[in-house]
């Protein structure tokens, strides 16, 4: 144990009470031997402008989302499933990480600023060598995108017929649109948006695929006030005649947790039809197309290195066609929600959730007599511990069909 740090720590989490994640990280942290953490609810938090914490305190930052008074306090919309507010969201967010004051952060202010942009996102893994799709829109420099004809552009000059449009502050495929053209002016998108009559954009569980360009204009020009970020597509490898990709759990340097996500539409995420894949045939594929798994989750480790003050996140990983190459699609500030899921081989988490690693992370980085478990080849003097670019290692309201606010689900 370090020197001149307390015996034992407690823990505090900002969330919201009886949300699912804030459970489930009370459960790990009970498992541990340990009080409850203290729950802080971001509904005081958005009131009050902040919140102060102990100096022994350890503090977790979770998701905002799945709670609809909290949703109109940071989007301004009393309708969860709306898409339109994700500008506001992440102006109303950012500001309130400012207002966190003291305690032994797990999570970092400024990397959840970027992590939650994906152009300044994009642009910094791309500075750092981590292979991901090409973007006309990444980085402070970059054109803005102010509607579809802006779109039509960009796809025109740098010669992508088929991309991906996102909200620059969303996730959980919230205002994603697959987009792909063809001869004679054919256009399709496909995305979980439902535009209504009226013009306005509301998040669905249901994909739907659009043909008419006026539609699609339509939907783009409503999500472009709050930011749009663009992104070639690509093709990406199949499992039993589904697309494939994986979430990929990092805790404090180390890929701990990862699951195969299949469908038969562009988007895989698992709360709009995605299914779980197995991952024992990825790896097996990864092997057999003459490549490393370990240089597969090595990836996910460089990629969030580019965020050393934040202990966990969730990458989203794009395996090409064929399992020899991949590229990464999306870093998650809150990308653990995993249930059930235990820690990957030789990741020093076997056994342990996506909760229970991050718990035994903080307990091994703050000290404490209490730390679950043999000591795991995370610690400081592992020579294969990432190396950190920074210096600074240390770390739904469902209605109808219809989602609430996409900043909740992995």
């Amino acid at each position: 144990m370090t020197s001149g740090r307390p015996a034992t720590v407690r823990f505090a989490v900002v969330g919201n009470p009886g949300n699912r994640r804030v459970d489930l990280f009370a459960d790990a942290v009970r498992a541990a031997g340990l009080p409850g953490p203290r729950v802080v609810p971001w509904a005081d938090v958005l009131r009050d402008g902040g919140a102060d914490f102990a100096p022994e305190e350890v503090v977790r930052l979770d998701s905002p989302g799945e709670d609809a008074h909290v949703d109109r306090l940071l989007r301004g919309t009393d309708d969860p499933t709306r898409v339109e507010g994700s500008a506001r969201w992440y102006t109303t967010f950012t500001s309130a990480l400012r207002g966190l004051r003291g305690g032994r952060r797990l999570d970092d202010p400024d990397d959840l600023a970027v992590l939650f942009d994906k152009r300044r996102c994009h642009a910094v893994l791309a500075a750092a060598g981590v292979p991901v799709p090409a973007s006309p829109t990444s980085g402070p420099g970059a054109p803005p995108v102010r509607g579809w004809e802006d779109v039509r552009a960009l796809m025109r000059e740098h010669r992508m017929p088929r991309l991906f449009v996102k909200l620059a502050h969303g996730s959980s495929a919230s205002g994603v649109l697959a987009v792909e053209s063809a001869g004679g002016g054919r256009i399709r998108a496909t995305t979980s948006v439902e535009l209504a009559p009226d013009g306005r954009l509301f998040n669905s569980l249901r994909i739907r695929r659009y043909t008419d360009e006026r539609q699609i204009a339509a939907v783009v020009d409503a999500l472009a006030p709050d930011g749009l970020h663009l992104e070639r597509w690509l093709p990406k490898a199949s499992q039993r005649g589904r697309v494939a990709d994986l979430r990929v759990v990092v805790v404090d340097g180390r890929a701990t947790h990862a699951v195969v996500r299949t469908s038969t539409a562009p988007l895989t995420n698992l709360h709009l039809g995605g299914r779980r894949g197995d991952l024992d045939e990825a790896r097996a594929a990864v092997a057999s197309a003459g490549a490393r798994w370990t240089d597969v989750l090595a990836v996910c480790e460089r990629a969030a290195a580019c965020f050393p003050r934040t202990l966990c996140v969730g990458v989203d990983l794009l395996p090409a066609i064929g399992w020899r190459r991949v590229a990464v699609g999306e870093v998650n500030a809150f990308g653990d929600l995993l249930p059930r899921l235990t820690g990957l081989p030789g990741s020093g988490a076997e056994g342990r959730d996506t909760y229970a690693a991050q718990v035994t992370a903080a307990l091994r980085r703050h000290g404490s007599t209490s730390a679950p478990g043999p000591p795991d080849p995370q610690d400081a003097d592992d020579p294969n511990r990432p190396n950190d670019p920074h210096g600074k290692h240390h770390p739904l309201h469902p209605h109808d069909t219809r989602t609430g606010s996409a900043h909740a689900i992995a």
